[in-house]
């Protein structure tokens, strides 16, 4: 286990590394370090904040120098300055990643414990009404944009029945530590939208994992020896046919940690997502910087946690 261990955190090394690379050469190099420092520095640059930045960003010296000063940094946990608004990027960052994680967690929670219990009971009951039900509902969902079905919601709940539904706030953010009520109402319908458009791919990677499970030789020697079937399904079955569930939850939850864009900007959630379209309309180039390494690591790092379940399900993948 500790070579596997060791084995997939050493890929995520390469991958950082790899794209950190990309970023420093996207947005650093094919330009003069003036046009680099301009940039930077915003539309409303100075001609002495344009001489700072080339000076704290190190462009008079070779690329490769550049680079490492800037990986540096980064390593240390400094991922630069924002001059536009004049504080570091990691204030900005801090201050917009409670956020996104809260409503990305919340919702995770929601659109995979429905995913998994809505798949698993389509496979046990094959065209049953249940699985008809379920497989339309993930098709419905499937086929509404997100920010329809935000726009939806917020008008059902908000609105139409505001009388009744008096705790559904529909904008804005409240941070935990000020009010945990005010926080879960909140977020209560940015979780739902996102559940309910997340969930399809999980209802029918947990349907067709356990169907296959279903028919292994194994689960009919268990059937044929009287083994209850509620204690088949729980104990043989789902364990086996969650391992794809995990690897789509890796995969889904690191990509939205980097910033929900549309949820957030639907229910007004100052979250990295926003941040990222507020910097992009004020060409505030650091903090995209800054929003796009975030980004990759919260995606290499959901891939390590992912390849740890996965070998905690099926202890085959530790010899690969």
């Amino acid at each position: 286990m500790t070579r596997f261990l060791v084995s997939r955190v050493a890929q995520g090394i390469l991958v950082l590394t790899a794209v950190s690379v990309a970023v420093f050469l996207l947005f650093f190099a094919g330009h003069g370090p003036n046009q680099v420092a301009r940039t930077f520095a915003g539309r409303f640059g100075t001609a002495a904040r344009i001489a700072q930045i080339k000076r704290e960003l190190h462009l008079d010296q070779p690329l490769y120098l550049q680079y490492l000063h800037w990986v540096g940094n980064v390593l240390r946990g400094d991922l630069g300055q924002d001059y536009y608004k004049g504080e570091p990027v990691t204030s900005a960052i801090a201050a917009a990643a409670p956020a996104t994680i809260s409503l990305v967690l919340g919702a995770a929670v929601l659109w995979i414990s429905y995913g998994i219990l809505s798949g698993v009971i389509s496979a046990v009951k094959p065209r049953s009404l249940l699985d008809r039900g379920f497989t339309s509902a993930a098709v419905l969902f499937y086929s509404i944009p997100t920010f329809v079905l935000g726009l939806g919601l917020i008008w059902i709940f908000a609105y139409k029945l505001s009388p009744v539904t008096t705790f559904f706030p529909f904008h804005g953010y409240v941070p935990i530590t000020a009010s945990p009520l005010g926080w879960f109402e909140h977020l209560i319908l940015p979780w739902i939208t996102l559940a309910l458009v997340t969930s399809v791919t999980y209802t029918r990677l947990s349907r067709a994992s356990m169907l296959e499970v279903l028919g292994e030789d194994y689960i009919r020697t268990a059937r044929s020896k009287g083994m209850p079937e509620r204690r088949v399904i729980v104990v043989h079955a789902l364990r086996p046919s969650l391992s794809p569930v995990v690897t789509q939850a890796g995969l889904d939850i690191g990509t939205a940690l980097g910033g929900v864009i549309i949820t957030e900007t639907v229910f007004g959630i100052p979250g990295l997502g926003w941040t990222a379209v507020q910097a992009i309309t004020q060409q505030d180039l650091p903090i995209i910087v800054g929003i796009v390494v975030l980004a990759a690591a919260f995606i290499v790092l959901a891939n390590i946690l992912v390849d740890i379940i996965y070998a905690v399900l099926d202890p085959r993948v530790r010899v690969h």
